[in-house]
């Protein structure tokens, strides 16, 4: 399949699963009948070219499916159905003029669903990604991701979800689980938690390219932009996070001349015109510091004291094991590496990150940096017995043997 085709068809699935769910309810028959749609055109618009209306056809093509998987109900359903699909070439101004992408964001993220299944259910009923895709891309296998997306769809079902805005007492926590689906997505992509790949460009792309839709529907809200601003601006830095061999490349020794400049101003630019606004929530402070690392000439140039600073303030908005890991770092670039390991000692009991391999990488480092070699060595050995990306358990082997020589 052709890549232009692949993204019409990606752009074009939530128009198409909204259009079915508000003509039919029942979200989980309608998104297997589009799921069979967007196949069919997978396989017949590279060979016979893209129809004059796609959106039509795939909405055509839908119908008839899901008419097929009603045919085994009553009389009255049937009767429902045939007039219904008579009239789909027409699609009804009401329903084919409304842009239903964040409400369906809205339902796949329903609370009644793990974060597990609300990524999956996501990919494939927003972001138009085949199970098979999905499957590959989380390294889960298909017959598992199936089950997952079957019984999510049931959930959504029990739950008795309807197709409409969440009441607004809910929708601010709802926006926030479903910005926490795409960063979670987004950072798969960019650090992909296990196999051999450093990146899953299909998911990063796909993460920018959902943010980049709820950004247009809900243009003035700050936390929105932030997380746009923190995607672009991380991604940037894609081009120079590896060699050619796929050898991982840290941050302060990257060629900055390979960063995508147009997302960094692209970030930049989204950044600085919404922080003004209002108190800044966890994504803004994510991309404020992205922007500083980006706008920097050189690691030496970065403006480590700002860093500091807003992680201390993201600390107080957001607490997280995480966010103190990254403070110790920007703690360690202001006040030394001694200061940077006590505050680590902190994480040593927090049970969500005390096994974590980023604690022990972030330790070496610091151990590296204060010259304690030996103990630097046994940290990195550590880490890399504990991260399951075979690129970061490469480079964290190379650090551990680079001391082990010197």
């Amino acid at each position: 399949m052709s890549v232009g085709v692949e993204e019409e068809l990606r752009r074009l699935a939530p128009q198409v699963l909204g259009v079915l769910v508000r003509r039919h309810g029942q979200f989980d028959a309608c998104e297997d009948a589009v799921q069979e749609a967007l196949l069919a055109a997978a396989l017949q618009w590279p060979r016979e070219g893209v129809p004059e209306q796609p959106r039509g056809w795939l909405i055509t093509v839908a119908s008839r499916r899901l008419t097929d998987q009603f045919r085994s109900e009553d009389a009255r359903r049937r009767r429902e159905l045939s007039i219904a699909v008579s009239h789909e070439t027409s699609d009804p101004p009401d329903i084919s003029d409304k842009d239903d992408t964040l409400l369906l964001l809205f339902l796949c993220c329903h609370p009644s669903l793990t974060s597990a299944s609300q990524l999956a259910l996501t990919l494939r009923a927003v972001g138009g990604l085949t199970t098979a895709q999905i499957a590959h891309a989380l390294f889960v296998p298909e017959a598992t991701l199936a089950q997952r997306i079957s019984r999510a769809k049931q959930k959504i079902r029990a739950a008795g979800a309807g197709f409409s805005m969440p009441p607004p007492a809910e929708r601010a926590g709802r926006l926030q689980v479903v910005l926490q689906v795409l960063y979670l997505i987004f950072n798969e992509g960019y650090t992909a938690s296990s196999g051999d790949d450093l990146h899953r460009p299909e998911l990063t792309t796909e993460a920018i390219r959902l943010t980049r839709e709820v950004h247009r529907l809900l243009p003035d809200d700050g936390e929105v932009a932030g997380l746009l601003a923190l995607m672009l601006l991380t991604d940037a830095r894609r081009p120079a996070r590896a060699l050619p061999d796929g050898t991982l490349v840290p941050l302060a020794e990257q060629d900055r001349a390979l960063w995508h400049r147009p997302a960094v101003a692209e970030g930049v630019e989204l950044i600085t015109r919404t922080l003004p606004k209002g108190p800044p929530g966890p994504y803004q402070l994510q991309a404020a510091i992205a922007a500083i690392h980006d706008e920097a000439g050189s690691a030496a140039d970065t403006d480590w004291p700002q860093i500091l600073a807003l992680y201390q303030l993201l600390e107080r908005v957001a607490p997280n094991p995480m966010v103190t890991l990254n403070r110790a770092v920007a703690v360690a670039m202001v006040q030394g590496p001694g200061a940077g390991l006590r505050l680590l000692e902190s994480l040593d009991t927090d049970e969500r990150l005390a096994r974590h391999h980023r604690l022990a990488a972030v330790r070496a480092h610091l151990q590296e940096m204060s010259g304690d070699a030996v103990a630097a060595r046994s940290s990195y050995e550590l880490a890399a017995r504990r991260t399951t990306s075979l690129p970061e358990r490469r480079y964290l082997l190379s650090k551990a043997a680079t001391l082990s020589n010197g």
